[in-house]
């Protein structure tokens, strides 16, 4: 087989040829410029005025709506890490009272949400089962408060959520979720049996409709900006004493 050495002439590039290169690589480039400088700006997404970003937490027990209520709102493609329920989990994950139910959440729901007056709101739906409350801590921390859903039909599986939100330290509004099957009560009834505190925002809801979700949220959005310790007075100087 022919082989040619480094040394040889066959082997040393013509320089016509590399000025031949050079050029197409020049008009290339000019070309590439000339086509970003037509093609929009891809920094569109940053927002053009200040923006007030607040982390919410959506809880609830198991198979509440919260998965639900996330994509309902989302003006984003939603995140969800939804696993198929397997009959192994059957004796852990109580199924009564909702038979169609045939996934869960494992780690975390997203979306995101723009309100009026340039308030952002994300969301974080949490799982609702007790051994995923070590995840829950790492989720709910930084958040500014949390959505409550509650079912009428398992009233008393709401309790340990809200116990686990207020260790949490978080303000939250409770939203009923009505499900076709569910009793209705009245709003003062439900208040009751929950043993919500006075100033604690109570209102049901239905996750799969946009407007009464929409409201549930702005709900809680008003009552954390209500709780939120006011901002400090940066106008304001300390007097620094004299040195004797």
């Amino acid at each position: 087989m022919d082989s040619v050495r480094s040394g040889d002439p066959a082997a040393r590039p013509d320089p016509e040829d590399q000025t031949s290169q050079t050029d197409q690589t020049d008009r290339t480039d000019q070309s590439d410029r000339a086509g970003e400088a037509d093609r929009p700006s891809r920094v569109g997404y940053l927002p053009d005025q200040d923006q007030t970003l607040m982390k919410l937490v959506v809880a609830g027990p198991f198979g509440v709506g919260k998965t639900t209520l996330i994509r309902t709102l989302s003006e984003i493609a939603t995140l969800h890490t939804e696993e198929a329920m397997t009959e192994t989990g059957r004796p852990v994950d109580d199924l009564v009272g909702l038979p169609e139910k045939t996934t869960t959440t494992v780690a975390v729901d997203f979306g995101r949400l723009t309100l009026p007056g340039n308030v952002v709101l994300y969301m974080f739906g949490t799982p609702g089962q007790r051994r995923f409350f070590p995840l829950w801590q790492d989720i709910a921390r930084g958040a500014l408060g949390a959505l409550v859903l509650a079912d009428t039909r398992r009233l008393a599986d709401s309790f340990e959520i809200m116990d686990m939100v207020e260790e949490q330290g978080l303000p939250y509004a409770v939203a009923v979720n009505r499900f076709p099957d569910a009793p209705d009560h009245p709003v003062e009834v439900l208040r009751t049996h929950l043993d919500l505190h006075a100033t604690t925002p109570l209102l049901l809801c239905d996750a799969r409709q946009r407007d009464s979700s929409l409201d549930a949220l702005i709900v809680l959005a008003e009552h954390v900006l209500d709780v939120l310790p006011a901002a400090p007075d940066t106008s304001a100087t300390t007097a620094i004493p004299e040195q004797p």
